[in-house]
């Protein structure tokens, strides 16, 4: 049944990233303005989907912590894809730090530009960490919220990846609060997996950490994913 599960959420998805991706033509070229909305919408859709379709659900603990309003950042574990349309659904202004190839994609690139995420250059050395200062600056005047997955790639569940010590100087140039978020998400969805478990994903919002010098910064974003971790496995 999980694997059937499986392959209808994964034809639906495609169907529906299709479509919504043709359609936002004219949103790129007419509606700009709405074309965040427009991917949230998307998001929302896809998270219903895997709710329906493959019985996976969420809870987010710790999200009153969170300012109501203006920008701040989010240090989030980065497990599955899950983690990557969550927080379109839960902020007012998310903007996303993400590698730059993904704004080549076919339709949804010219969308992920227009939306205001954060494309970087990871192999660019110096040059990318110029260049994330300077996207940081512009989403701060935007009044967006920033998300950052530190560890720079989908990390299996139970396993550790040395974090980048980007947020780090995104933290320390911009003064904004910065949240670690834990999460169990790759329990139920899996780095590139096709099958999707059901059950209740957990998502742990953290107080904030500021900023002394980058390791330590790196080191209370560490800590506090092991704090969210144990409030995870012991049931929250």
């Amino acid at each position: 049944m999980i694997v059937i599960r499986s392959l209808v959420f994964l034809i639906c998805a495609f169907i529906l990233t299709f479509l919504m991706g043709v359609v936002a033509i004219p949103v790129r070229l007419v509606f700009k303005r709405s074309a965040l909305a427009y991917a949230r919408l998307w998001c929302r859709l896809l998270l219903r989907m895997l709710h329906v379709i493959c019985g996976i659900d969420y809870r987010v603990v710790g999200y009153e912590l969170l300012p109501k309003e203006g920008p701040f950042l989010i240090a989030s574990q980065h497990q599955s894809a899950f983690d990557t349309l969550l927080w379109m659904t839960l902020l007012p202004a998310p903007a996303y730090v993400m590698k730059e190839e993904l704004t080549k994609i076919p339709l949804v690139g010219p969308m992920l530009l227009l939306t205001g995420m954060m494309p970087v250059e990871r192999s660019a050395g110096a040059k990318a960490l110029r260049s994330l200062l300077k996207v940081t600056d512009q989403a701060v005047a935007a009044g967006r919220q920033i998300i950052i997955f530190p560890e720079g790639t989908r990390v299996p569940w139970g396993q550790k990846e040395p974090l980048k010590p980007g947020v780090a100087a995104m933290a320390r140039h911009s003064g904004l609060p910065l949240f670690p978020v834990a999460t169990d998400s790759g329990r139920f969805w899996g780095r590139a997996a096709f099958l999707k478990y059901p059950g209740t994903i957990s998502v742990v919002v953290c107080p904030a950490v500021s900023g002394r010098d980058r390791a330590a910064l790196l080191g209370d974003i560490e800590g506090a994913w092991s704090k969210g971790q144990e409030r995870i496995a012991s049931g929250i």
